[in-house]
């Protein structure tokens, strides 16, 4: 069960340099880190290896954690970074290495689950906002991903509370016909 006073004062204590707050800290968000990245990634052993970079990213970078936000703020931002980072890699390789489709793994597209499919076409269009508008990313992923509340998401980007809504409308506008496209 995921503890969030608890994980904000082990993660104060992990970014002051304690080594133990710092393991406890890893084991306490490991589900959650888990079921983030699985909003991104399709496939579960996806975001169980995201989920894997996310943990080293965090023993890695605890001590840049400042407690200025909640460390769940930052922590959802390593998980969007990390996903969304693993699903290029996965797109990268499958670019460079395409493989025959053996008749056993072929995918039926009507079992195919339809949450799967949103998602890549999520992380696709994602990657068009980014490429087309990269300031209009993060609000739409720390918001409607994440799910952070708007103030929460506006001191994360750095921006005044307006000027997130209005980015926030202008991404979803963006987005919604590369969604409805498919």
């Amino acid at each position: 069960m995921y503890d969030a006073a608890l994980t904000e004062d082990l993660a104060r204590r992990a970014a002051a340099g304690d080594p133990a707050a710092l393991e406890r800290l890893l084991a306490q968000v490991r589900p959650e880190v888990v079921r983030r990245c699985g909003r991104f990634l399709p496939c579960r052993e996806d975001a169980e290896e995201a989920a894997q970079d996310v943990l080293l990213q965090i023993a890695r970078r605890i001590s840049t954690f400042e407690g200025r936000s909640r460390f769940g703020t930052w922590l959802y931002t390593v998980v969007a970074n990390c996903a969304r980072q693993k699903y290029r890699e996965l797109k990268r390789r499958a670019a460079e290495q395409p493989a025959a489709i053996e008749p056993a793994a072929y995918v039926d597209p009507r079992t195919t689950s339809v949450i799967a499919g949103s998602r890549v076409d999520l992380l696709e269009a994602l990657d068009r906002l980014e490429r087309e508008h990269p300031h209009l990313v993060a609000p739409l992923v720390y918001r409607d991903i994440c799910q952070l509340e708007y103030a929460e998401v506006a001191e994360r980007v750095g921006i005044p509370l307006g000027t997130l809504k209005s980015r926030l409308h202008e991404a979803r506008k963006q987005v919604r016909p590369w969604l409805t496209a498919s």
